[in-house]
C-alpha cells in the first residue's frame, strides 16, 4: 500500500484521526511534512463529512431495529446537549471549529460531526467548519511533530 494512502486511511480512524497519521507519516514513513499534512487533513475531513451525512440515518436505523437503544441514545444525546448547549449557542460555528481543531482525545472530525448532528447544524455548514478545524488541528500536530525531530 502506498504510504500516502496509509496516512489518508489512518486519518479516517475515529480514535486517532490526524493526531496519529501526521506523526506516523512524518516520523515512521519518512513522508514530506506537507504531503503528510495534506493527506491527513483530506482523510480526516472525509471522515467528518461521512459521519455528518450518515450519523442520523444510521442511528435511526439501528434504533428502529433495536428499540431499547432509543432510550439510551436519547439520554446520551440529552446529556451532551445540556453540557455543551451554552457554548454552542454562544459561539455557534466557532464552537464546532475549535472542538475539531483541538488535538486532544475525544475531539476531532468524528466527534465534531456527531456534535453537529446533536445541535442540528446543517450539513452544508458542518463540512466546511470541520475542514477548517482539521486544517488548524493539522497545523498544530505537524508543528508539534516537527518540533520533536529538531
Amino acid at each position: 500500500m502506498p504510504r500516502e494512502l496509509a496516512v489518508f486511511l489512518m486519518s479516517m480512524l475515529p480514535v486517532t484521526e490526524l493526531r496519529a497519521s501526521i506523526p506516523i507519516g512524518i516520523l515512521k514513513y519518512d513522508l514530506a511534512p506537507m504531503s503528510t499534512f495534506i493527506w491527513s487533513v483530506l482523510g480526516n475531513t472525509l471522515l467528518g463529512a461521512l459521519t455528518a451525512l450518515l450519523i442520523t440515518p444510521v442511528t435511526k436505523l439501528i434504533i428502529e431495529k433495536i428499540s431499547f437503544l432509543d432510550k439510551i441514545w436519547q439520554k446520551y444525546i440529552g446529556r451532551l446537549h445540556d453540557k455543551h448547549k451554552e457554548k454552542f449557542e454562544k459561539w455557534q460555528a466557532w464552537a464546532l471549529v475549535s472542538f475539531v481543531a483541538i488535538p486532544l482525545p475525544m475531539t476531532g472530525a468524528f466527534s465534531g460531526a456527531v456534535a453537529a448532528s446533536i445541535f442540528k447544524i446543517e450539513i452544508k455548514k458542518t463540512v466546511p467548519l470541520i475542514f477548517l478545524g482539521c486544517l488548524i488541528s493539522g497545523i498544530i500536530v505537524t508543528f508539534m511533530t516537527l518540533g520533536f525531530t529538531l
